[in-house]
């Protein structure tokens, strides 16, 4: 991998935004100090900086017996968040979604390293946390509902690998993604007065920090997985149509490092999304099939503003070819894959 120097602002004082792969979390994403403008060149006006700026962050929990992913999104006209849990073995999902004009309800950290984002209605309080001691990040999540508490940390380690990136969208756009993935999660589930020990679970995490001016209408793949293989910690991050312009989020992970990978194909049944797809890197690292067994779908259309989601739990099976010659195999490990189309 060639890394980008790494910057400790993303935006300098010139405002002008790093762009590349880096080494590491950026510490600050000052993205609204951008020397943002119109496809014409002048400076943009300060109701194009403010509501064309958009920030997301997600925390996911995986393992054979649970799987939860919580999300935090400010679009500027409206905030959102959501939270599910899903059991592999017996089918159940619970749902929730909430929403805050103009994101009154929302804040949104500036800082991956350091800092917290939150969102606080009646009866719902979300918090992500992110913390640095000694080049070691840590990252936590937790969220309170009625007869539903859930606390979950997972520590980075100060030898991890992210993918550091920030890329150009468009004319004047550009979006940072920070993605972590094959790290061990901490915590507890406590749900109708039972609790559940997420290392005892085995539980495997990952994380998404994005902001930037991005597309204002976008369609993309993911997936994701986060796991324990031939006794090493894996994890991937795969995507297709978002961050693609001169450099690419793809990767891998083996246990702490970071692995980049070539563009690759989603291959799936648009009419009904609980096929099986078929997930390939062109470069021949990653060959897999995720067979779905469950559907997290988020609908929204009002005109402005529209999105329609679909995150998709289930099985990943295939192979991983590493440059050493090594192919570490992948069985029934539990992961999720995503359509999207936005309309930010």
């Amino acid at each position: 991998m060639n890394f980008q120097p790494q910057p400790s602002s993303l935006v300098d004082d010139r405002g002008q935004v790093a762009l590349g792969v880096f080494p590491a979390t950026v510490s600050q994403i000052n993205g609204r100090d951008a020397d943002y403008r119109t496809p014409m060149g002048s400076r943009a006006s300060a109701f194009a900086r403010h509501f064309h700026y958009k920030q997301f962050q997600y925390f996911g929990i995986i393992s054979d017996d649970l799987l939860a992913g919580c999300a935090l999104a400010h679009t500027a006209w409206l905030g959102i968040a959501f939270f599910y849990t899903f059991e592999p073995r017996t089918g159940t999902l619970k749902e929730y979604t909430w929403r805050s004009p103009l994101g009154r309800d929302l804040h949104m950290s500036d800082s991956p390293r350091n800092g917290v984002s939150y969102f606080r209605q009646k009866g719902v309080d979300i918090e992500l946390g992110y913390r640095e001691d000694n080049q070691a990040l840590t990252k936590t999540f937790s969220i309170t509902l009625e007869g539903l508490q859930l606390q979950a940390t997972m520590e980075e380690g100060s030898s991890y690998q992210p993918m550091s990136l920030c890329t150009r969208t468009g004319i004047n756009g550009w979006v940072y993604a920070n993605k972590v993935a094959g790290k061990g999660v901490t915590g507890t589930l406590t749900r109708d007065g039972e609790t559940l020990d997420l290392q005892a679970l085995n539980a495997s995490g990952h994380h998404d920090f994005s902001a930037g001016y991005m597309r204002r209408e976008t369609f993309w793949n993911w997936a994701c997985l986060s796991t324990h293989a031939d006794g090493r910690h894996i994890g991937l991050n795969l995507s297709c149509g978002v961050n693609e312009t001169t450099f690419s989020e793809n990767c891998l992970w083996v246990d702490d490092v970071m692995i980049p990978t070539g563009g690759v194909m989603f291959d799936y049944n648009r009419d009904d999304l609980m096929q099986p797809w078929r997930i390939r890197s062109l470069c021949g690292r990653v060959d897999m099939t995720f067979t779905p067994s469950g559907n997290h779908r988020e609908r929204l259309n009002l005109g402005l503003f529209a999105s329609n989601f679909n995150q998709l739990f289930g099985r990943f099976d295939g192979s991983l070819h590493l440059d050493d010659g090594t192919t570490v195999a992948i069985k029934a490990r539990y992961g999720f894959v995503e359509e999207q189309y936005a309309k930010w």
